[in-house]
């Protein structure tokens, strides 16, 4: 029996996680994998190292940071040696975003926020905010053991094309294009809402991720960003 692909994520917040642990399980069929998440770090971790990032995109830039301080560069931080994936993980919306909105007063390239650029097409943006995200790590292009996560506009637009795909955002062809996805979460029925008043429910999230995970298939073909990412995995895991 193979050993289990060994992965680490960076991402924005810890519903993320659960949208690609789903997509990742359905990549990979019936081969094991271990998913440990770093970013954002578990509020429990405990000693003299324990570090306090904040979440959301400013706390992925932060990791960033502290890899490039570790080794100069993401290509050669240690943690290639404990893991065989590292997914980084920032919703395009960050794109309309600057340093300023997530407390960041010294960015080593201070222009590259906002990148946004006409949508459609989504990768438009796309390909221009993995160009600031591998900034953060001081790299030019996508080292091997890195797979870059980046959802058009956010990741709940995977979770309403897996999840709702009769409704009219996900046959319109204009998903990756909603400027906010999670508010057509808020306005499904009640008893079965990811998202009250601007909340998003871990629960209800972990509940639906083996459903989203057996329509990662229909993801693939609605949102060509769920695509580049299940190429790029699939290309990146060791044989």
């Amino acid at each position: 029996m193979s050993n289990p692909v060994r992965i680490a994520l960076v991402a924005e917040g810890k519903t993320d996680r659960i949208v690609i642990e789903a997509a990742v399980k359905a990549l990979l069929g019936e081969r094991r994998f271990d998913l440990k998440l770093l970013q954002p770090e578990d509020p429990a971790s405990t000693g003299p190292f324990a570090i306090r990032r904040p979440v959301g995109w400013g706390g992925v830039y932060r990791w960033c940071c502290e890899s490039v301080e570790r080794a100069g560069h993401l290509r050669d931080d240690v943690l290639k040696h404990s893991y065989d994936l590292v997914i980084l993980h920032v919703d395009a919306d960050v794109a309309h975003s600057n340093y300023a909105a997530a407390h960041i007063s010294n960015a080593a390239n201070p222009g590259d926020l906002p990148c946004d650029q006409p949508c459609p097409p989504p990768n438009a943006t796309t390909d221009a905010l993995r160009r600031v995200i591998l900034g953060w790590a001081n790299e030019e292009v996508t080292p091997p053991f890195v797979v870059l996560c980046t959802p058009s506009k956010c990741v709940e637009a995977w979770v309403l094309a897996a999840l709702y795909p009769t409704d009219p955002a996900v046959t319109g062809e204009g998903l990756e294009c909603h400027p906010s996805p999670g508010v057509l979460l808020q306005v499904k029925p009640a008893h079965e809402r990811l998202i009250r008043s601007g909340r998003k429910d871990a629960k209800r999230y972990e509940a639906k991720g083996g459903d989203i995970s057996t329509a990662w298939p229909v993801v693939r073909q609605i949102c060509s960003e769920a695509e580049r990412f299940s190429t790029e995995l699939l290309l990146a895991v060791p044989n």
